[in-house]
């Protein structure tokens, strides 16, 4: 036999699902909004990063050839200028690879990333 309850469907504990439902919504906006501004917050460092490298490339790539033009000027050679250049980026090349180890590199990523993608979450109850 079945009894039915009147007492579960009171007007409070209606009010008080509401309320949980609402707070849940909420929460889940919130988390919602959060992310995004989190994504949107990397794509434009990732957009600036990529911008930046790629100015900085274009600089060092036209400072390479004003060197060895310059250099090809001074020695009165069509070559050498070019040559010296080529072997000052093949010596940075080999101190990087033999003097420089990941650990530098990898000191350098924390320290990029450590007040972004580490960082404690701000709205802590």
């Amino acid at each position: 036999m079945i009894l039915d309850d009147d007492t579960s469907k009171t007007p409070r504990n209606d009010s008080l699902i509401g309320n949980l439902t609402g707070y849940l919504d909420t929460r889940i906006d919130l988390v919602r909004l959060e992310l995004q501004q989190k994504v949107s917050g990397i794509m434009v460092s990732t957009i600036h990063g990529a911008a930046l490298g790629i100015l900085a490339l274009m600089f060092v790539i036209f400072l390479s050839v004003f060197a060895g033009l310059a250099l090809n000027s001074v020695l009165e050679s069509s070559f050498w200028g070019f040559g010296i250049v080529a072997g000052f980026y093949l010596l940075l090349l080999i101190l990087v690879l033999v003097g420089v180890d990941k650990a530098a590199f990898q000191g350098l990523a924390n320290k990029a990333l450590k007040d972004t993608i580490y960082k404690s979450d701000k709205r802590q109850a």
